[in-house]
C-alpha cells in the first residue's frame, strides 16, 4: 500500500485515515535550518492537496534571494580599496614633535642682570596631543632644573579648549599657566612632519643673550688669597686614594691594620677607612676618622687650647695638611697616629705627575711582620676516610654542604654503559686460589664494583664484594688523587683495590668495541691484549658477544 493511499480524499474532518501500519507515535521534528533560519519542514502529503503550498512559494523565493549576489543591487565591489584601518594609538604611536624654547625670568635686587632666558625643550606627543616642557639640566648651576611641566593635555583658552599640532610653529609665544614660551627651533622629524601636513614653518630664530642693566650698581670684592669657588667647580669630586697601613702596636693586643686615606681636593678634608675583610671579628665600623680638615701646625699662643674637649677653629691653626704632605713610601702621623703610606690609585699618581712633579709616587714594600693583605691560603684538613673525597671536601667550604657537581652530559652520553672484566684474586693465601670475580666499570660516574661468583663446596659465600666506588691507583695522593680508567685494564694487568691485588684474566666482547671505538685514548698494549685474548677464546665468548649491550650484574 503506497504511502499517498488518501491523496485523493479531500483535506477535511472525517475523511482522514490512520495508518494501521504505524508504529513510531513519537512527536516528529516539525522544523528545519536553512542558511540560518528555522523553517517548517515540509509535510510528506501531495503538492496538489497541501495546504503549506504558498509557503512553500515563500520558502523558495527566500532561496533564491540568499542565492542572489549583492552587485545587482549594490554594485560591484573592489576589494584592492579597502585598505586596513589602523588607529590613531597605532599609527602615531612614539612619534614624539621636539621644539626648543625658552622662558624670560625676572632677576630683582641684581645689579648685574635684569632677566634670564632660560632654555627648554618642548615635547609634543602625536598618539595622545599631550605635551611635556622639560629645561636641560645644568650641573652645578644653583637652579632647580628638569621637567617644567609634566606630561599633559595644556590648555590654550578658557574655553576649554587644548593646544594641537596645527597650533605650533616657529616664531610664535606659547603662553601656558602664565608663563610665555619663545619657540626658536624644532628637530628635523618635526619640520619634515609639518611640512608634510601643508605647515610652513617660520624661520629659526637665535637664543638671546642675557641682558644686562644699564647702569650696573658699583660692587666690591675684597680680594682673597684663594679662589674657594674656583676650587668648587674644578675640583669637585676629585679625591686622592692612598692605601697605607695604620701601625697600632704600641696598644694593647696592638697590630697593624690596612686602611684607606682619602684626600677631598675639593675642601682640602681627610677622611680615613678601614679595610674589613669577612670573618675577621671585628664590628663592621669602616670609619676610623670622619672627614675633616686635619690641622698640621698650631698657632704658638694657642698651644695651651684644650684641643681634646672643644673643637679647634681656624683661629688656632696656621697651617692645614695639603697634597704636599702625602707622598707613597713615606710615613705620616694624623691625630697622633702612625702610618704607613706603600701606594695610591692610578688618579691619584696623575695628579700629582701633572701639579707635583718634584714629588715621586714609588709603592714600597709592606713589611714582613705582617701578612694583613695577602691572602692566605685555605688549607684543606686531611681526609678522614669517611665517604668520598669530594663529599668531604664540601664541608671545608660552607657549613651546610652541598653535594659536589657531576658531569651530566657525560652521565646521559655513557647511561647503562658497563665494562666487565674477569679477575682472580692475587693472594698467598692457597684457600684464595679458586676464587673468581667479575670487575665492573661503570663509564657514567666512573666507579667500579666487584662481584664474587659462588662456587661449590668452597665455603665462601658469593655476592657482592665491593660496591660501587671510585678505586685510587697505588702511590697517587690525597691533594692530586689519580683513578683506574679503562686504558689501565689489560689482560694480565694487576689492580689493587684497597690493599687486595686482583689480576685481570678475560673480558668482555662489549669491552673490546668500546676501547677500539676510542683507540685513540687507549694504549696499543691494552687493545693487543684484549685482541688476543678474545681471538682465542671466541667459543667461550659467544655469550659474552651476544649479551655486551647487557650490563646488568652478573648471576651465580
Amino acid at each position: 500500500m503506497s504511502g499517498n493511499w488518501n491523496s485523493g480524499l479531500p483535506f477535511l474532518p472525517g475523511y482522514a485515515f490512520y495508518d494501521v501500519t504505524k508504529s513510531a507515535f513519537h512527536r516528529p521534528q516539525t522544523l528545519d535550518y536553512k542558511n540560518g533560519y528555522a523553517l517548517p519542514r515540509r509535510p510528506t502529503v501531495g503538492i496538489g492537496q497541501d495546504p503549506l503550498f504558498s509557503e512553500q512559494l515563500i520558502l523558495q523565493e527566500i532561496s533564491k534571494l540568499s542565492s542572489e549576489t549583492p552587485a545587482i543591487t549594490y554594485g560591484s565591489f573592489d576589494q584592492s580599496v579597502v585598505e586596513d584601518f589602523i588607529p590613531a594609538h597605532v599609527a602615531l604611536d612614539k612619534k614624539v614633535l621636539r621644539f626648543y624654547a625658552y622662558f624670560q625670568e625676572n632677576i630683582l635686587f641684581s645689579p648685574e642682570e635684569e632677566c634670564r632666558a632660560r632654555p627648554v625643550v618642548i615635547y609634543y606627543y602625536l598618539e595622545d596631543d599631550s605635551m611635556c616642557i622639560i629645561e636641560p639640566v645644568v650641573e652645578n648651576s644653583g637652579m632647580p632644573q628638569g621637567k617644567r611641566i609634566k606630561r599633559q593635555r595644556l590648555p590654550k583658552n578658557e574655553r576649554g579648549e587644548h593646544y594641537q599640532w596645527k597650533d605650533l610653529n616657529i616664531g610664535m609665544d606659547l603662553e601656558v599657566y602664565g608663563v610665555k614660551y619663545r619657540i626658536t627651533q624644532c628637530d628635523a622629524f618635526t619640520k619634515e612632519f609639518m611640512e608634510s601636513e601643508g605647515i610652513v614653518l617660520n624661520d629659526p630664530e637665535p637664543m638671546p643673550c642675557v641682558t644686562r642693566g644699564k647702569n650696573p650698581r658699583p660692587s666690591y670684592t675684597t680680594p682673597s688669597e684663594f679662589d674657594n669657588k674656583q676650587q668648587f667647580l674644578t675640583m669637585d669630586r676629585k679625591v686622592l686614594r692612598f692605601f697605607a697601613l695604620w701601625d697600632d702596636a704600641d696598644s694593647l693586643f696592638g697590630e697593624t691594620r690596612p686602611v684607606t686615606i682619602q684626600y677631598y681636593l675639593v675642601d682640602d678634608t681627610v677622611e680615613i677607612r678601614e679595610i674589613h675583610k669577612p670573618n675577621s671579628g671585628r664590628d663592621p665600623f669602616p670609619v676610623l676618622m670622619r672627614r675633616q680638615k686635619l690641622p698640621k701646625k698650631i698657632k704658638p699662643e694657642s698651644e695651651t687650647f684644650p684641643r681634646c674637649v672643644l673643637e679647634v677653629s681656624t683661629a688656632e691653626v696656621d697651617e692645614y695638611y695639603s697634597p704636599k704632605d702625602f707622598q707613597a713610601g713615606q710615613r705620616i702621623t694624623l691625630l697622633g697616629r702612625h702610618f704607613l703610606l706603600y701606594d695610591c690609585d692610578g688618579f691619584t699618581k696623575e695628579y700629582y705627575q701633572k701639579n707635583h712633579p718634584d714629588m715621586k709616587m714609588n709603592p714600597s714594600e709592606l713589611p714582613k711582620n705582617t701578612d694583613l693583605l695577602r691572602e692566605k691560603k685555605q688549607e684543606v684538613p686531611p681526609y678522614n676516610g669517611f665517604g668520598s673525597l669530594e663529599d668531604s671536601l664540601q664541608n671545608c667550604f660552607s657549613l651546610i654542604p652541598e653535594p659536589p657537581k657531576k658531569n651530566v652530559l657525560k652521565m646521559l652520553e655513557n647511561d647503562h654503559k658497563v665494562l666487565r672484566y674477569s679477575a682472580r684474586l692475587d693472594s698467598q693465601n692457597p684457600e684464595d686460589e679458586g676464587r673468581r670475580f667479575i670487575l665492573s666499570y661503570f663509564l657514567s660516574n666512573d666507579m667500579i664494583s666487584i662481584y664474587e661468583k659462588s662456587s661449590r663446596n668452597s665455603g665462601i659465600i658469593g655476592g657482592q664484594f665491593l660496591e660501587k666506588t671510585r678505586i685510587p691507583k697505588p702511590g697517587s695522593t690525597l691533594d692530586n688523587p689519580e683513578f683506574y680508567s679503562p686504558a689501565d685494564f689489560a689482560i694480565g694487568a694487576t689492580v689493587e683495590v684497597f690493599s687486595r691485588r686482583f689480576v685481570l684474566t678475560d673480558a668482555d666482547h662489549y669491552v673490546l668495541m668500546y676501547l677500539e671505538s676510542n683507540a685513540s685514548q687507549i694504549p696499543c698494549q691494552t687493545l693487543d691484549s684484549l685482541r688476543q685474548k678474545l681471538g682465542v677464546g671466541t667459543t667461550n665468548n659467544q655469550s659474552a658477544d651476544q649479551n655486551g649491550g647487557d650490563v646488568g650484574e652478573p648471576s651465580s
